[in-house]
């Protein structure tokens, strides 16, 4: 598995030596250049999953090294290193589609938090997060995904828990013509139902008790741009009608408003439920379904995509090898037949998890069938349960690091020996589960 690598372009010879040693002791790859003929000759010569380049080159600047990627479809996040305090600069570089900005001088823990956040950014764009694979199946998601983002059309996108709903919907939207504005994720399932009106459309001041000033809705902030609805299934009849008179006039009224305000905004949707079903049942109104449900998109399950697991589980690894500092992780022959083996009622949300933890049990960073943590007799399809035994794992796991930290007085170099841990895995347990 080759570790992720960066480009640093900087006239500064100290400046990229700085970024080179800070970016290998996250087990990132640094080539450096000087300027934007050489930065350029780089780009288009090795695949890179981040670049940094100051804003004043011999040849050119940093906004001008942007503008060219995207002219180029050259997809690696880059971040603009600018002057301290220079706002403008920094908000044109966004504007033209840098990932980020740093400023002189170098804040060290900035930029690591930037880099973890651009190689996340990378490995998603790579379709680390549930669309990367070669299976049919994943092919034609990949290929229905482009076809349905020339369209403004409702899209309703199907499938269990954990294999990418929403990364789904993200390569709609981006693909699509509404890309330059909002996408608005939104889990039906989460808003209080007492609450759901003014989420969705806003409210005026003194609407209520507790309305002390004018608020915008979800719908306002997703305006020409996408609203994706995850969980819709979730929402109480009487706010299904609201919706289906919002998607249907084109229009709404915020709380407490005389008026109605034009929304321009394309709904997508989802749910791990069985929509038609609940139809029938009397659960979900027929005609918010026919609305919502113009074009329905699967999303197959992660045991019928194959190979696609090894694929997934090679990016996802590379990505905890850097979150860890702990070198490179090697999936090893038992361990892949054994992750070949299962059926993963969690899907590829699951897969992350079991890597993780596999990650910080194994030894000299080779991952072997001993240190994959699964149920072997599971053979159903998602549900909660899935998501159940996650939490209920991290409970017992926090609870033992906890026991180990307080029998060893807080030291994390004794609490990881009776644990059997490195120290470096236990400080990025700690760190993941938020203990104190």
């Amino acid at each position: 598995m080759d570790q992720p690598r960066a480009l640093v372009i900087d006239d500064e010879p100290d400046i990229c030596e700085l970024l080179a040693i800070t970016l290998e002791r996250m087990n990132i790859t640094a080539d450096t250049c000087g300027d934007l003929t050489a930065g350029k000759a780089a780009l288009k010569k090795q695949r890179y999953q981040l670049c940094l380049t100051d804003m004043h080159l011999p040849d050119g600047d940093g906004l001008d090294l942007v503008e060219w990627m995207q002219q180029e479809s050259i997809a690696v996040p880059v971040a603009v290193i600018t002057a301290h305090g220079n706002v403008e600069t920094a908000v044109r570089a966004l504007k033209l589609g840098a990932f980020d900005f740093v400023s002189k001088p170098v804040d060290l823990k900035a930029l690591r938090k930037l880099v973890v956040s651009a190689l996340k950014l990378s490995i998603a764009g790579e379709g680390e997060a549930r669309l990367l694979g070669e299976s049919e199946s994943i092919i034609g998601v990949r290929k229905m995904i482009a076809k349905v983002a020339r369209s403004q059309a409702p899209v309703h996108i199907s499938g269990e828990s954990g294999t990418g709903k929403e990364l789904v919907a993200r390569m709609i939207h981006e693909q699509g013509s509404r890309e330059a504005a909002a996408f608005v994720p939104v889990n039906c399932g989460a808003i209080p139902s007492e609450l759901m009106e003014s989420e969705f459309f806003g409210h005026k001041k003194g609407a209520f008790t507790g309305a002390v000033t004018d608020k915008k809705g979800l719908f306002q902030f997703a305006e020409g741009g996408t609203l994706f609805l995850d969980e819709i299934a979730d929402l109480p009849l009487a706010m299904q009608v609201k919706l289906l008179r919002v998607i249907q006039e084109k229009s709404l009224r915020r709380v407490g408003d005389a008026g109605e305000t034009d929304v321009d905004v394309r709904i997508l949707s989802a749910t791990h439920k069985n929509l038609a079903e609940l139809v029938s049942q009397g659960q979900f109104r027929e005609d918010l379904y026919y609305r919502i449900n113009v074009i329905e998109l699967k999303v197959p399950p992660l045991r019928d995509r194959g190979h696609d697991i090894l694929l997934l589980s090679e990016l996802i690894l590379r990505r905890l090898a850097t979150e860890m500092q702990n070198g490179e992780l090697q999936l090893t022959e038992s361990g892949q037949e054994k992750l070949l083996g299962y059926k993963f009622p969690g899907n590829v949300r699951e897969l992350e998890n079991i890597l993780e933890r596999a990650a910080t049990l194994c030894d000299d960073n080779q991952i072997t069938a001993d240190d994959i943590h699964i149920n072997q007799t599971n053979e159903g399809p998602a549900d909660s349960h899935a998501n159940e035994l996650g939490e209920k794992l991290e409970l017992v796991e926090r609870a033992a690091i906890v026991q180990a930290l307080e029998k060893c007085k807080y030291n994390k170099t004794a609490a990881a020996k009776e644990l059997g841990l490195t120290l470096r895995a236990l400080r990025y347990r700690i760190q993941k589960l938020d203990i104190d």
